[in-house]
């Protein structure tokens, strides 16, 4: 009988160690899969080589079906056509019903406008709630951005990695491995995390590098960071140009700071040598040209989509003269003809 029991308790020792090692072995295999980097990306490394200077548009799909684009515009106007809180619920109903329906019929640009709702909800008051925060479903709809393979897509599901939220766990490796990917797409918030952390490293070259990819793509942030370089570096004429290229490009901070500085004629922390040198640029106290650049910003204020390509015509940097000013519709780009183009 001794020798029976001896048996059992061996056997029951062996399947006692087999499934505990099984157990141990499957979660060590979760936790490589759950920590290990998604195909098709790699992990960034702030002192490797930076990667190409990647355009956004050529990752992006070609066409775009006309009649849905421009349903999903109206609406995306209607929303930044005032502060969200200012919004009646039957306006915001109006814009959830377009944008969804434009998500669902596949353009990109209402899709990634569905996840910002999802993120933030929409409309703020209870008087004007159409929509509650769902992170689950805000993240379901980035990836499958990035299942397309677009730039926008890759950043924001990096970004929700950084912060941790919805299906996207808390992962420092997978986020900068998404923002890498981005941007190398080409999505400039991309290239300018990656410029963030050139800058943390010591890299101060390839650091504007990456800037400069995000500059020559329209950004207007980018032109702004330039532009302060610039300036701290006394190069004001080649600033002052940034800071107009950064309020072609919709950068509120850009038009603020030109404001400012025709407000003053100068920056209040400028050295004589710099005034004297603004003075040489044809910079004065021009309140006429204070005011059309506050206007500007105030408008960019509630709606940050705005672009400005008529800038130079009606708000010319100096010595030009300024031509006559009906308000900040005069230099706002105007609607294009025909289908939609990037």
């Amino acid at each position: 009988m001794r020798i029976k029991h001896t048996n059992t308790w061996i056997k029951f020792s062996i399947f006692f160690v087999v499934a505990i090692g099984t157990y141990l072995i499957i979660q060590y295999l979760g936790y490589r899969t759950m920590h290990a980097i998604p195909d098709g990306l790699r992990n960034f490394d702030a002192e490797a080589s930076i990667p190409i200077c990647g355009r956004w548009k050529d990752h992006m799909p070609r066409t775009r079906n006309a009649e849905v684009f421009h349903s999903y515009m109206e609406a995306r106007k209607l929303w930044r056509s005032k502060i969200e809180w200012q919004l009646t619920r039957q306006e915001a109903m109006h814009i959830l019903t377009s944008v969804e329906s434009a998500s669902k019929k596949g353009d990109w640009g209402a899709r990634a406008l569905m996840a910002y709702f999802y993120r933030t909800g929409l409309g703020p008051l209870p008087s004007n709630n159409v929509l509650k925060e769902d992170i689950n479903k805000s993240v379901e709809i980035v990836r499958q951005g990035v299942a397309a393979g677009q730039p926008w897509a890759f950043y924001d599901l990096g970004v929700a990695h950084h912060h941790g939220y919805g299906d996207a766990v808390y992962n420092q490796d997978f986020a900068w491995a998404y923002f890498l990917k981005a941007a190398e797409l080409g999505s400039p918030d991309a290239q300018l995390a990656l410029a963030d952390a050139y800058g943390k490293a010591g890299r101060l070259e390839e650091e504007r590098e990456m800037v400069h990819c995000a500059y020559q793509q329209g950004h207007g942030e980018a032109a702004y960071r330039l532009a302060i370089e610039a300036e701290v570096q006394n190069r004001l004429k080649e600033a002052l140009s940034l800071y107009q290229d950064g309020v072609r490009f919709g950068c509120d901070r850009c038009a603020s700071s030109l404001s400012l500085l025709f407000g003053d004629g100068n920056r209040r922390t400028s050295t004589e040598q710099e005034k004297d040198e603004f003075k040489q640029l044809g910079v004065f106290v021009d309140l006429d040209r204070e005011k059309r650049y506050r206007e500007i910003s105030d408008a960019l204020v509630v709606n940050p989509d705005l672009k400005f390509s008529r800038l130079d015509e009606f708000l010319p940097l100096p010595p030009a003269k300024l031509p006559e000013w009906r308000g900040v519709s005069d230099v706002i780009t105007p609607e294009p003809d025909g289908p939609p183009t990037y």
